[in-house]
Formats: C-alpha cells, structure tokens, sequence
C-alpha cells in the first residue's frame, strides 16, 4: 500500500500498519542525483510475500506510469528494477521456494539471468477482476 501526501512525502506499508517506510524530500526538493561513478545508494531491493503479491505491486507501478528499467528471472528469484524520481534504483523481487530453486548435476545452484516473463506474471492477477 502506498499513501502519498502531496509531493513531499509517500508512505510505503504492508496490511494495515500506518507505514514500514517513509520517504520525503524535505530539504531536497528540486536537487539532483549523484552523478554516475559516485558514491550512494546503488538500489534498495524489496521483499515480497509471493508471486500474486509482487504481480499486484507491478500492476500499480505500470497504471502509475513508472518506466522499468529492467526485469529479470534468476532462477531463485524474479525481480524488476525501476528508480524512483531521484533516480535511486528500486528492486522488486520475490523468492522462489528453496525446493523450486534450479540446480546443476552437483546440486549446485544455477543463478541466471533470464528476461521475466511479465506476461505471466501479471496473469497472477486474472482472477482478482
């Protein structure tokens, strides 16, 4: 869920808590991102729940407008990446469950990096309508 107020203030929470995250730009209003090759935040990476959760949150960033910049299938995981209007980068991801998870001959775990079949995954929602 997100609650914003005004232009100056966005309250990010999960179920009914008021807010886990809270981000303004008091004071900051109007500045500009490092630029690249500098020290800073490279992105902060967001957990969610399950597959129908992390489609959910997609669908609310692609009707607001929100750009992505990149979607990836990690065997472990899916992830889509996109950057606030600071141009922080923002991730997220969900986690495949462990036993899902794809392994070699060894049983080594092999990470990849797959485009994310949005298509798919904004599917979780048909039975939401």
């Amino acid at each position: 869920m997100q609650q914003k107020y005004g232009d100056q203030a966005a309250f990010l929470s999960a179920g009914a808590y008021h807010h886990h995250i809270g981000l303004n730009t008091c004071q900051r209003k109007g500045g500009t991102p490092p630029p690249a090759g500098h020290t800073g935040l490279f992105h902060a990476a967001f957990l969610y729940p399950d597959r129908k959760a992390l489609a959910r949150a997609l669908r609310q960033l692609l009707d607001a407008g929100v750009a992505l910049e990149g979607a990836s299938d990690h065997g472990v995981s899916e992830a889509i990446y996109f950057s606030d209007p600071d141009k922080n980068g923002i991730e997220i991801y969900r986690d495949r469950d462990p036993d899902d998870w794809p392994r070699n001959a060894d049983g080594d775990l092999e990470l990849s990096n797959a485009p994310l079949d949005i298509p798919a995954l904004l599917a979780e929602l048909a039975d939401d309508n």
